[in-house]
Parts: structure tokens; C-alpha cells; sequence
């Protein structure tokens, strides 16, 4: 029996027995926006609760425990929320550096404290920080690593990043002018032919493609289904990408997408780290190539998965660093939603906060800025910074009838949701063409004219002509204040209850 034994074995090894197959999964992530608590999953009927980095976590361990040949990577957005703010950043990465990550790609919140900080804080991680298309203004110098090589097992994965042009115009604009953002096309084929013989895969992680529509149910909300178009478009254009992972527009994918031409397959997760993105692969014994795969997203439901101990252990000492943001600031009459293509509660108070703050005629605020609800009951500071983590100041302006209808006649495409006002009475019609949906606009019931002139209270971000609005930078700036955070705690803790903002500023015709 043994003699048979050691002949079968011989027999397995000899020159003629093809490779075994190689089998790898990859798990993947994007957009996570410093979303570490389990959310209420109230528009779904399956779960309570959804997401929490600590309960990812758990399941990237069970999973890395039942497939060895496992990989992490990210698709961007790695900052915003209360404590990245307070810490530059640099929570964001001490927690992907427990959780294992491989590598990443940058998103354009990297940029929420400034290239500089950025530049400084990805320093931190013992994993690749990669955009292949990012370089200091004027020059072919590269801001960051354009790609890397990842092994495990054998198993080599070229790994490539990149940002998308378009990402770059959804951060405050002064805080990305030090680099240009180069055509994604020409910095990932240059990475792939640098790294085709030297790896099984290539991986390509993306940040590109429509903005994300800050809404807790984004996922089952029709008008806020974001497609992948971008990503598809750069997987036709070059070839070599075995995966592509992409990010920023939260566009969730629950099976892989395969390009029709390049056989690239192209997957995303919903973001804030509610789904664990999961593709499994088996690599061909003899060509490397892919011979199957099966990809899907994997809730992370919060109320089965234990907390890792760990993440958890980090969460708290970054807290308690900061025991101010658990102090109380105000209290709230009732929950209040964001919702990005309609009038919110959230957006309607910011925008009433700009007014009260200001003594503006008006405000606008946009809806991709309010990153979180608020719930019923005491607010504390937390609660204020995650719905408005960035820096900004008020700006105060003067701006014409004109000017104005441009900015709601822009908000009104519903591209990058619509903006959130006070002062200003609209009434639009989404029956007729873009620029064109405006019926009317009015203040204190008299129409706004095209020459009437208006103290407008915005973000700098939109006063530097973030999000396309380019009508704000040519208003005359009139007075720059505080910080928009700061503006919101105050009239929390000026007053006893804050109530719900009456609804109706803004009404379609139809």
C-alpha cells in the first residue's frame, strides 16, 4: 500500500499533469466615508440593522479564514465624518491598517483637508496608496503611487489606481488646485504594460463616474440609481484589465458586470459600508486566465456579526481623545432625513442656519454635503460634525436675479441633487428640458426679476464653484464668516428644541 501511494504521488507530479487551477477571491470596498456605526436598515425588510466597520471587520476575518488566497482593497472615499475631521485622516487609515487592507485608490474626500494633509497622512499606511492620474500642477511629477504588486500564496496581483476627472470637481476646489487630475485612459495603460508579465491579475481601482447621492436608502430609490458608465468606457478603452473595482458613484452591482469586449469585470459596492463586495476567481491551470467567478455583495448585517474586538479597541481610544463630541448641543423635536433629488428636513434647517447665521436675504446649500440624518431627541456635537464634516466658511455674496435663476436652473438637472434653500420660494416644472425647468422664484411672495440684486449666504465650497456652479464665483463676495459646523452647534445651543422647517420652498408644478 505504501509502494502504491508513493507511485500515485509520482505519477501526480509528473511533467505531463497540467498546474492545478489557482483560485483567489477578492473582497473589496469603496466609499466608506467613515461610516463605522450600524445604521437603522429601514428600507429593508430582511435586516435591523446594516454596516459597522467592527462588523465588516468579523467578516472580512471569517472570509479570509475560509479562502486563503484572499485580498482587500478599496475604492476611495476613505475620509469625512466627526473623527477623520478632528484627526486629519489618520483614523481612517489606523483602522484599515488592523483590517488588512492591500491597497487603495484616491478618492476626491482624500482632498476634504487639503492636498497637503493628504500628501502627509497616506504616509500612515503600510499599503499602497495608488492614483496612477494624479500629478503636482504643471509638472509629470506623480502625487501618489501608480500602482503596485500584491502577493500571497504565489498568487502576484497588479494593482492600479486611479481618480476620475470628474470626481475632482466634488471637493472644495482650492483644496485640489495644487495637482492636475490626467486622462484615466493614458495612466492605466501605461501601469498595465508595465505590469502584464509579472502578475496572474490586474486589478484596476477606480473613483471616477457620477457623484453619489448622499441618501441613507439611495439603494432602493430609483431616481438616485447611479450607472457605471465611466468605468465600462475605460475598461473597452484599455485592454489587459482583468477587474475592475470601482467607486464614488455608489452604484451597487449584486453580480458582476462583463465588458463585452474586453471581458474586464466590473463591480461596486452601495458604499458607507453597509455590503462587503465579494469576487471569487479561478484562475486556469495552464493560460492564467479567469475559468469562472462569482462575485456579490454581502450585507454586513450588524445584528449577526460580533463586533471585532480591535477595531473597536481603536474606535474608543480615538473617541476618547475627544470626549467633546459627545457633549450635548441641542435637541431635536423629531428625526430629520436628507434626501438628495427633493426638499429635505436636514437641507432646509442648513440652509435656515446660513440665513439665521448671515442675515442673508437667502441660502443655498447642496445636498451632497449632508452626510448624515439627525435623529430624535439630544444631539450631540458627533451628531452635527458627521451630517457636516467639512471645513468651509459661510460666504456671504451679492448676486443678480440672473445669476440666481443659472443656480437653480443647474440644480434642477438633479446631477449633483438639488440644492437645499431658505429665503426663496421656487416653483419648477421636471416635465421640460434642462435649463429650462424653472417656473418661478420669488421672495417674500414678490418674483425675483433678472436685475434684482440679493445677499446670498452658500459653503465656500459653492462659493469657489464647487459641483459645476459656476455662477457663484462671479458674484462680488461681500463678508466670509465661520465655519458652516460652527454656525449649525450655535443655533443648536441657542435655542431649546429645534423644530422640524416647515416643507414647501420648493414645489413642482406638475
Amino acid at each position: 500500500m505504501i509502494f502504491a501511494a508513493v507511485a500515485l504521488g509520482a505519477l501526480a507530479l509528473s511533467p505531463g499533469s497540467p498546474p492545478e487551477p489557482k483560485v483567489v477571491t477578492l473582497l473589496f470596498t469603496n466609499d466608506v466615508e467613515s461610516a463605522y456605526e450600524p445604521t437603522p436598515a429601514f428600507w429593508l425588510s430582511d435586516l435591523q440593522t446594516i454596516g459597522g466597520i467592527a462588523e465588516m471587520t468579523t467578516l472580512i476575518r471569517n472570509l479570509r479564514n475560509a479562502e486563503p488566497n484572499t485580498f482587500l482593497f478599496d475604492s476611495g472615499d476613505i475620509f469625512t465624518g466627526a473623527l477623520a475631521k478632528l484627526t486629519e485622516g489618520e483614523l481612517a487609515f489606523e483602522l484599515m491598517i488592523s483590517m488588512g487592507y492591500d491597497a487603495m485608490a484616491i478618492g476626491n474626500h482624500e482632498f476634504e483637508y487639503g492636498a497637503e494633509i493628504f500628501a502627509r497622512e497616506k504616509n500612515r499606511a503600510p499599503f499602497p496608496v495608488l492614483g496612477a492620474n494624479l500629478f503636482y500642477r504643471g509638472t509629470s511629477h506623480p502625487f501618489a503611487q501608480p500602482h503596485a504588486v500584491v502577493e500571497r500564496n504565489g498568487v502576484r496581483i497588479g494593482v492600479i489606481g486611479i481618480m476620475g476627472q470628474d470626481a475632482a470637481t466634488a471637493i472644495i476646489p482650492s483644496f485640489i488646485a495644487p495637482l492636475d487630475v490626467t486622462d484615466p485612459a493614458e495612466a492605466v495603460r501605461r501601469s498595465v504594460n508595465e505590469l502584464r508579465d509579472d502578475v496572474d491579475l490586474i486589478v484596476l481601482l477606480t473613483h471616477q463616474g457620477k457623484t453619489a447621492p448622499m441618501q441613507t436608502d439611495a439603494e432602493v430609490d430609483p431616481r438616485l440609481q447611479r450607472d457605471i458608465d465611466a468605468d465600462i468606457r475605460l475598461a473597452g478603452a484599455v485592454e489587459g484589465i482583468d477587474v475592475l473595482l470601482a467607486g464614488h458613484a455608489d452604484a451597487g452591482t449584486p453580480t458582476p458586470v462583463v465588458h463585452e469586449k474586453t471581458g474586464t469585470l466590473i463591480m461596486q459596492t452601495y458604499g458607507q459600508a453597509t455590503y462587503l463586495g465579494y469576487l471569487r476567481l479561478t484562475l486556469d491551470g495552464e493560460t492564467g486566465k479567469i475559468a469562472s467567478y462569482e462575485g456579490k455583495l454581502i450585507p454586513v448585517d450588524s445584528a449577526r456579526l460580533a463586533p471585532d474586538p480591535a477595531i473597536q479597541a481603536k474606535l474608543e481610544k480615538y473617541r476618547s481623545l475627544h470626549p467633546e463630541l459627545r457633549r450635548k448641543v441641542g435637541r431635536t423635536e423629531a428625526r430629520m432625513n436628507r434626501r438628495y433629488v427633493d426638499e429635505s428636513d436636514v437641507g432646509n434647517l442648513f440652509a435656515d442656519v446660513l440665513v439665521d447665521a448671515s442675515l442673508a436675504d437667502a441660502a443655498f446649500i447642496h445636498s451632497g454635503s449632508l452626510r448624515k440624518d439627525l435623529p430624535e431627541g439630544d444631539i450631540a456635537l458627533v451628531d452635527i460634525l458627521d451630517v457636516y464634516p467639512f471645513v468651509d466658511d459661510i460666504v456671504v455674496m451679492r448676486m443678480t436675479g440672473e445669476q440666481i435663476r443659472r443656480v437653480l436652473e443647474q440644480s434642477l438637472t438633479l446631477e449633483r441633487g438639488l440644492l437645499q434653500v431658505s429665503g426663496i420660494e421656487i416653483v419648477f416644472d421636471l416635465s421640460k428640458p434642462e435649463r429650462q425647468r424653472l417656473v418661478s422664484m420669488r421672495r417674500k411672495r414678490s418674483l425675483i426679476e433678472p436685475a434684482d440684486e440679493l445677499e446670498i449666504a452658500v459653503s465656500g465650497f459653492l462659493a469657489e464653484g464647487g459641483d459645476l456652479y459656476d455662477a457663484f464665483p462671479e458674484a462680488k463676495r461681500l463678508r466670509t464668516l465661520g465655519k458652516v459646523s460652527d454656525a449649525v452647534v450655535g443655533y443648536f445651543r441657542s435655542r431649546d428644541v429645534v423644530k422640524v422647517p416647515p416643507r414647501g420652498r420648493q414645489r413642482n408644478a406638475r
